[in-house]
């Protein structure tokens, strides 16, 4: 007898099956990547979701429009002219306070021996100050300068008989002045510049031009 035992034999068993992908799966790596967003030159976004597989929506983004404005053109300021004017040698001025200024009245001499400057040829003329203002003009903060020549040549004033320059005065509302004037001046000049100024609250006044 054989000691020889044949094994029972082995249940049979169907080999597992691969399992099956779920499409929950596929769903959520679908979603992982689903907006693909393409900006195209046009400027039109395309937005699409993985899920149906569709475009889910497009819109069009443009560039807002610039506001465009018309900017006003600045006029240039037009400068005062701050010069004062310059009068002929007859003109007469008048101040805005009322006062009026006036010189005529002009005659070439030569100052004696006991003027200031002696011996000196000059140009005399009468200035005249006229207060038409409501104030006291102190004629005495005035002054009366000249000049003569092409270069301008600055004049000394001459003092001798009857050729005393302004007074020092203060000249009443309603009144008016005279004072005789003289400036050196060579006689073989012509040109004259003589600048008059009333007081000291008042503006210089130029006059100009030629005396034979």
């Amino acid at each position: 007898m054989s000691n020889d035992v044949t094994p029972p034999p082995m249940p049979a068993y169907d080999p597992p099956s691969a399992p099956k992908k779920s499409r929950t799966n596929a769903i959520i790596i679908g979603s992982a990547t689903a907006v693909i967003a393409a900006i195209i030159g046009t400027g039109i976004v395309v937005v699409q979701a993985r899920d149906d597989d569709k475009p889910q929506a497009t819109a069009e983004i443009s560039a807002p429009a610039d506001d465009t404005v018309t900017a006003a053109v600045e006029e240039e300021a037009t400068p005062e002219d701050t010069e004062p004017a310059v009068m002929g040698l007859t003109d007469g001025v008048s101040y805005e306070d009322g006062v009026e200024l006036s010189l005529s009245d002009y005659k070439r001499g030569t100052s004696s021996a006991w003027a200031a400057p002696e011996n000196t040829p000059y140009v005399a003329f009468t200035v005249k100050i006229d207060n038409k203002s409501e104030s006291v003009v102190d004629i005495g903060t005035g002054y009366v300068m000249c000049y003569y020549g092409d270069d301008s040549q600055e004049s000394e004033q001459i003092f001798d008989d009857g050729l005393d320059g302004l007074p020092s005065m203060k000249l009443r509302p309603g009144r008016t002045a005279k004072a005789k004037v003289a400036c050196e001046m060579p006689k073989s000049e012509e040109y004259l510049q003589v600048e008059v100024s009333p007081s000291m609250d008042d503006e210089t006044a130029i006059f100009a031009g030629n005396v034979k």
